[in-house]
C-alpha cells in the first residue's frame, strides 16, 4: 500500500502548532497539535475525550458550523484534526484559538456527556482538559496563515 501523506511529515521536525495538513479540492485538513510528537507526554484518554465533546460542539454551534466537516482526536493523542469546507485559515485559526479559549475557561456541564449521547460517558475530565489547551493556545496568539505551513517550523 501507499504511504498516506500525514505519515509522510516528519514528526521529529515540529512541536505544539497548528498545520495545515492536506488539501483536497475545497476540504482542508488541519493539524492541530497540542503536545510535541513522540516529546514523552501524550494527552490523556479522558482529556481528549472531554476536549473532543466540547470543540466539536463549539465549532459546529460558532457561525462558520456550516464549513466544519469534522473535530476528532488524533490516535497518538497529541491532538485533533480539523476539516473545514469554505474557510479561510484565518478563520480556521480563530477558530480553534476562540475554541480553545472557551474550553480553558469551561464550567458547567460537558456537552454529550450521558450514557444516551456517549458510547463512554464516565470517561471525561474536565480539569485536565483545561491545562491541556494551554499550550496550543498560547502557540496560537500570534499564528498567521503563513505558520500552518509545516517548512515554516522546521527552518
Amino acid at each position: 500500500m501507499e504511504k498516506i501523506a500525514s505519515f509522510q511529515v516528519d514528526h521529529t521536525k515540529f512541536g505544539v502548532g497548528m498545520y495545515i495538513s492536506r488539501i483536497d479540492g475545497d476540504i482542508v485538513t488541519y493539524d492541530i497539535r497540542m503536545v510535541k510528537p513522540n516529546g514523552g507526554f501524550y494527552i490523556s484518554n479522558p482529556s481528549l475525550h472531554t476536549i473532543e465533546h466540547i470543540f466539536a460542539t463549539y465549532a459546529r454551534n460558532s457561525k462558520f458550523s456550516e464549513n466544519i466537516i469534522y473535530v476528532g482526536p488524533m490516535g497518538c493523542r497529541t491532538g485533533f484534526y480539523l476539516l473545514t469546507r469554505n474557510m479561510s485559515h484565518i478563520d480556521a485559526i480563530n477558530l480553534v484559538r476562540d475554541a480553545y479559549t472557551y474550553i480553558s475557561e469551561f464550567e458547567g456541564e460537558i456537552p454529550g456527556c450521558s450514557p444516551i449521547e456517549c458510547g463512554n460517558y464516565l470517561e471525561h475530565d474536565i480539569e485536565s482538559a483545561k491545562k491541556d489547551v494551554l499550550p496550543l493556545l498560547e502557540k496560537l496568539k500570534d499564528y498567521t496563515p503563513e505558520m500552518l505551513d509545516y517548512a515554516f517550523h522546521m527552518k
